[in-house]
């Protein structure tokens, strides 16, 4: 599939005059963002281990292990050609990337037994596996463009590792329906769809790209977006 979903890294840095600061400024900014990733990262981790060591429930398991994905390949990504640094872009990553991390395991009884909201999360999280391995360190947060990947899963939807995402979100809701889930997780995946469009902009900017859209029809979810 082809994302050239790049990410230069969370992107905070600020331009001057429509142009990039100099290079040391985004390396802290780039650095800045990458630490703050990991700490909501392993907040999230010690929140669903000790719900898991209390309850058994492995659901959210493959929720932290889908979101280790994207700190292992942030802390590698390649460095993008073109990126867009617009506030709109910015805002949308803040929600789509630092939402999911915020969800709190519930001892609530779920909308369905656990072994139906592990086998959905386990298919979702299996999404985003295959589609972050075709990208590999052209996976990226911000919109950008690293490279046109349109091999395995990105045959058939345009953006697979969001899918992914929208699938492994679901479980872990059904598995923990407290509202603040329901609410961190929908606004994370409003953010994504229009993230998604967001991204195209940039990237039909090249040639290749635009091809891969004229091929592939669907953004996310064939035969609705």
């Amino acid at each position: 599939m082809s994302i050239a979903l790049t990410r230069n890294g969370v992107g905070f840095g600020v331009r001057l005059d429509g142009a990039a600061r100099p290079g040391r400024t985004r390396d802290y900014g780039d650095l800045a963002g990458k630490i703050f990733i990991l700490a909501l990262f392993s907040s999230m981790s010690m929140r669903i281990a000790k719900d898991c060591a209390e309850t058994g429930h492995v659901t959210g398991l493959l929720l932290l292990a889908s979101e280790a994905l994207v700190v292992a390949l942030t802390l590698v990504r390649r460095s993008a050609g073109t990126v867009d640094r617009s506030w709109k872009a910015r805002i949308l990553t803040m929600f789509a990337t630092f939402g999911p991390p915020l969800v709190r395991p519930e001892s609530l009884t779920g909308f369905a037994p656990e072994s139906l909201t592990i086998a959905i999360s386990a298919i979702g999280f299996m999404i985003v596996v295959l589609g972050k391995l075709s990208l590999g360190r052209s996976f990226g947060l911000t919109p950008a463009n690293r490279g046109v990947v349109s091999s395995g899963l990105y045959r058939f939807v345009r953006h697979p590792i969001y899918l992914g995402y929208l699938i492994t979100h679901v479980g872990f809701v059904m598995a923990n329906p407290a509202d603040w889930n329901l609410l961190v997780l929908a606004a994370a995946d409003v953010a994504l769809m229009l993230r998604a469009i967001c991204e195209e902009r940039t990237l039909a900017a090249d040639d290749a790209y635009r091809a891969y859209m004229a091929r592939v029809r669907w953004r996310i979810v064939p035969g609705l977006f």
